[in-house]
């Protein structure tokens, strides 16, 4: 019974990280790599490992993983360690460090963890296979082709370390109960319960996500060929079957969120350190020379978790009562001169660069709406609140896509929202780099809504 229990399984990736870790550090005094600062390294290369561990997801390799899926993440986990270990040379000066020896501290690092790491994979295999331990009790809702190659693929592959115990599907063309299809997962004890989409109506599948989070149970899908959901999912294959689970936000993820964040600060001290340090203090001049009035414009609008924060820009407007309440539009009497040039350049959004030092904005990200807006826009836009899971951004690809500036028509809000979900849904950098481009290249076009 002992060999059986799944919660001694939740011990494996920290005995897996502590067990290379042990390996990295040991093999250092088995070869004469010349180190002036021992303990340096170690904490280097410690670190390094664990954050390049936990980018590539080095430790997280499900039951159902085929053995190409993990050599490619031994492939890639021993390509960044390789540009970490040579990097040290560089990064703290050490001239001595015999680089042969290096070579060679890394190639037995490399088979040893490779081995660790196929052999543990392998094992656990098998142990699911013949002691039937580490197992997931499952249920399959529906009866099609694909749900029973699924079930198949539960009874056949049982490396896999599934327990398939029921099927629910119509019988007569009754549809079963739904109340005793929840009685029997809590009373089985079932861990994971597969849906196929195709059989289920919107209603059922709405009280399936609300019954699996109430009682903590792990729901997926078998997708159908219809466009099920509005949101991006992520796919897997147990076998050769597809399999739908939702996608957590890129940005929740603490190693994206640590990366955009540290982009964020290093983005804004450039902008204010290289741009706004003399900019500011011309504009000022020109901006109360025309108009009386303060140099920065602040308004309340709508961030993060739909907390409110103040937004700052240069001032393009005469002061006046409805500037809470009412977004530029076209030939706006109340833009000053110097206002509608600074408009039209983008030059009026600098000072939210320190919205983003202070972190209530990013550089990229949907972008936020007056506190009026967004109280009428969430009652009748379909998933606008999604666009509040992030930080708002100075530019997002909404606006790079056009849909900038002022909202004429339902199509212009719908249009930005999409683009929005799109952008939170399939962050990364690279797409960041690419917005801020865009942007640079549009301010320096022109844009037509940029009044």
């Amino acid at each position: 019974m002992f060999f059986t229990q799944n919660k001694y399984f939740d011990l494996i990736t920290p005995m897996s990280y502590l067990i290379d870790l042990l390996v990295i550090n040991l093999f250092l005094y088995f070869l004469p790599i010349n180190f002036q600062t021992p303990l340096l390294f170690h904490a280097y290369i410690s670190l390094g490992w664990v954050v390049v561990s936990i980018r590539n997801k080095f430790y997280k390799v499900h039951r159902y993983a085929k053995v190409a899926f993990v050599l490619r993440l031994l492939f890639v986990q021993f390509v960044f360690f390789f540009l970490i270990l040579y990097a040290f040379i560089g990064f703290f000066k050490q001239p001595i460090i015999s680089r042969l020896a290096l070579g060679q501290y890394f190639v037995f690092v490399s088979l040893t963890i490779f081995t660790i790491k196929m052999l543990n994979y392998i094992l656990l295999m098998r142990y699911r296979e013949r002691v039937k331990g580490n197992t997931r009790n499952v249920v399959v809702v529906g009866k099609n082709s694909k749900t029973d190659q699924l079930v198949n693929v539960f009874q056949e592959r049982t490396e896999y370390g599934y327990r398939f115990v029921k099927q629910f599907s119509s019988v007569s063309g009754k549809k079963f109960n739904l109340h005793k299809c929840f009685d029997f997962i809590i009373n089985e004890n079932i861990d994971e319960v597969y849906c196929s989409i195709s059989e289920l109506k919107n209603e059922e599948v709405t009280q399936f996500i609300n019954f699996a989070d109430n009682n903590l149970k792990t729901l997926k899908f078998i997708p159908d060929n219809k466009n099920i959901f509005a949101k991006k999912l992520k796919f897997e294959y147990y076998d050769y079957i597809p399999i739908l689970s939702l996608r957590d936000i890129p940005l929740h993820d603490p190693i994206n969120a640590f990366i955009k964040r540290s982009f964020d600060i290093i983005f804004s001290l450039v902008v204010i350190l290289g741009l706004l340090s003399w900019l500011t203090p011309l504009l000022a001049i020109i901006i109360t020379l025309e108009s009386k009035g303060p140099v920065f414009f602040r308004q309340t609008r709508n961030g993060i978790d739909n907390r409110e924060f103040y937004c700052y820009k240069f001032r393009s407007m005469a002061p006046n009562k409805n500037a809470d309440k009412l977004s530029a539009s076209k030939n706006d009497m109340r833009v000053t001169k110097v206002g509608r040039f600074i408009r039209s350049t983008s030059i009026d959004e600098l000072p939210q660069f320190y919205n983003v030092l202070f972190g209530t904005m990013s550089v990229v990200g949907p972008r936020p709406h007056m506190v009026k807006h967004t109280n009428e826009y969430s009652d009748r836009v379909d998933k606008y609140m999604v666009r509040h899971f992030v930080k708002p951004g100075i530019t997002g690809l909404a606006q790079v896509r056009g849909y900038r500036g002022e909202i004429e028509n339902n199509t212009d809000i719908q249009n930005r929202i999409k683009f929005d979900i799109f952008y939170i849904e399939n962050w990364s950098l690279f797409l960041d780099l690419k917005i801020i481009v865009q942007t640079i290249v549009n301010a320096f076009r022109g844009e037509d809504k940029a009044y």
